[in-house]
């Protein structure tokens, strides 16, 4: 037997899925907003620690002191790669970093808010379930 539900209780999910994806939408633009100025300041370290390099390099001290120096730095950016890889399963690049600490922050401030994922995936699902001919995504008012 499949269930009927009355129309009043499919505007009350999709009430509650309107409200649900607009706390979503400003959870994710905080997380990303949040990886973005995690990202600045690595370039910052980047910039800074590469001016500190050439200072040492050229004025400081010689190429034949500095250059174990950056090798061994080098190495340790390689293994901070690699590191990050094996505990991550994603590609050491910007974009896998991006992403690997964007999904960090968004669950991190859905706890904080109280986001229940799960209720949001369900209700996602029930609108899903009988879309619309021009199969929206999301469900709107005028099914």
């Amino acid at each position: 037997m499949i269930p009927f539900s009355s129309s009043n209780d499919h505007d009350s999910q999709r009430e509650e899925l309107r409200k649900m994806e607009e706390a979503k939408a400003e959870i994710d633009r905080r997380a990303a907003s949040q990886v973005r100025k995690e990202l600045w300041c690595g370039m910052v370290f980047i910039v800074a620690q590469t001016a500190a390099l050439m200072r040492a390099t050229f004025w400081e001290l010689s190429w034949d002191v500095m250059e174990p120096i950056c090798f061994y730095l080098t190495s340790i950016y390689f293994m901070a790669g690699y590191a990050f890889f094996i505990r991550t399963s994603k590609e050491p690049s910007f974009e896998g970093f991006f992403t690997s600490r964007f999904a960090t922050k968004q669950k991190r401030l859905m706890k904080a808010r109280n986001f229940d994922l799960t209720r949001f995936n369900e209700l996602s699902q029930a609108c899903l379930r009988s879309p619309p001919p021009s199969q929206r995504l999301y469900c709107d008012n005028n099914q």
